[in-house]
């Protein structure tokens, strides 16, 4: 039994054997081989399919940048720079307008408001009275509206308010009632409704609800209904409208 074994081994079936082995290595190698080179075609074509569908190609690039330069070329620049530097100059200007003295602005802002007052409807055929504020001025006030008549002081508005226009009448007649011999008697007051003061050509600021109780013989004005232009020139914080409110009593 041993004996045979040992001659089938040294006879033809082991030889038959080795090449069986040797073949099927073979043939794994192959296909192996056939794999891996179809591994590669397939990551190849990949890569050829990405390459040919890239929409930054070479060529697509060379045009963007093309692009990017006739447009750069066509800018306004000159227009650019010029819309740059007026938009520096109004920020200038607009920072130089929230720094104005508080008189200027409230100069402004009454001249607005009185502008905004004055202004009648063209298709109003009935011309209506100016509201004045407080209560109705009795007729023997003789109330003119946008009027500063002058005189000289019986009482000093500075430091004499009322709270309305009636009230600073009412007082000129009450001094002029209770008048002492010799003294001054009122005949013109001059009031001053605007919250935001009232302009005179003198060195005070002049304050909502001053009330002046003037005397003159023959009551002159100084300004009615507005400051002409030529005045304004050369008084440049006096507003358009005379914003006062005067009148005569005792006439």
């Amino acid at each position: 039994m041993a004996r045979g074994a040992v001659e089938w081994g040294r006879g033809g079936g082991g030889s038959k054997f080795c090449c069986s082995f040797k073949r099927i290595t073979v043939v794994v190698c192959c296909v192996n081989l056939v794999a891996a080179l179809l591994v590669l075609r397939t990551f190849y074509t990949s890569f050829s399919l990405v390459s040919s569908s890239d929409p930054f190609s070479v060529d697509q690039l060379e045009r963007i940048q093309e692009s990017i330069r006739v447009r750069r070329d066509a800018e306004p620049v000159d227009l650019v720079r010029a819309v740059r530097k007026l938009r520096k100059d109004l920020l200038k200007e607009e920072k130089r307008v929230l720094k104005l003295p508080q008189p200027v602005k409230q100069k402004l802002a009454n001249e607005i408001l009185q502008k905004l007052q004055s202004v009648k409807d063209n298709n109003v055929t009935e011309q209506r009275e100016e509201i004045i504020p407080g209560r109705p001025l009795p007729p023997e006030c003789h109330a003119e509206t946008h009027t500063d008549y002058d005189g000289s002081a019986v009482r000093w508005g500075l430091t004499h308010h009322q709270e309305s226009a009636a009230d600073c009448c009412q007082a000129c007649l009450d001094q002029a009632k209770n008048a002492k011999p010799g003294e001054m008697k009122c005949n013109i007051w001059v009031y001053c409704p605007s919250e935001f003061g009232c302009y005179s050509p003198d060195i005070y600021k002049h304050k909502h609800q001053e009330c002046w109780l003037k005397q003159a013989e023959k009551p002159r004005l100084n300004f009615k209904d507005e400051y002409s232009e030529s005045y304004r020139n050369n008084h440049p914080n006096a507003p358009v409208v005379v914003p006062w409110i005067s009148g005569i009593v005792g006439a």
